[in-house]
């Protein structure tokens, strides 16, 4: 498995890449922040939420990589409003939205992140 930056990394690259292909507009800076420019809570929750997948996936017997794209995107989205709520006390209802709440292009991006996360997984296991 790769190690925590390297994992951390994955979920934010497919954040950042995600906010590219489906954001309308021009994203906020924060979006689409580097990995270096992310507070260490952040990057801590990007760590946390990687593991999180990838323990799903192992302890279905990769069985969860069967989900549909919505499914993956909410499994994303729940784990990521956890960390929320471990970071911080009160935070905005926004950054704790239900899934039905999320944008579209957010929906869109967790789903990515989840395949990410699966792909790279794969390709830990196959080493």
């Amino acid at each position: 498995m790769p190690d925590d930056t390297d994992r951390g990394r994955i979920f934010r690259r497919a954040w950042i890449d995600g906010v590219r292909s489906y954001y309308p507009g021009d994203p906020k800076p924060g979006y689409v922040a580097e990995w270096e420019d992310m507070p260490a809570w952040e990057q801590a929750a990007a760590i946390a939420v990687y593991d999180q997948v990838a323990q799903f996936l192992s302890i279905t017997d990769g069985s969860a990589s069967k989900l549909s794209s919505e499914q993956k995107g909410r499994w994303i989205a729940l784990c990521w409003i956890a960390q929320i709520h471990k970071h911080i006390p009160e935070p905005k209802p926004s950054y704790v939205a239900d899934w039905e709440q999320l944008p579209a292009w957010q929906q869109k991006v967790d789903a990515d992140i989840f395949a990410a996360i699966e792909a790279s997984v794969a390709t830990a296991t196959l080493q």
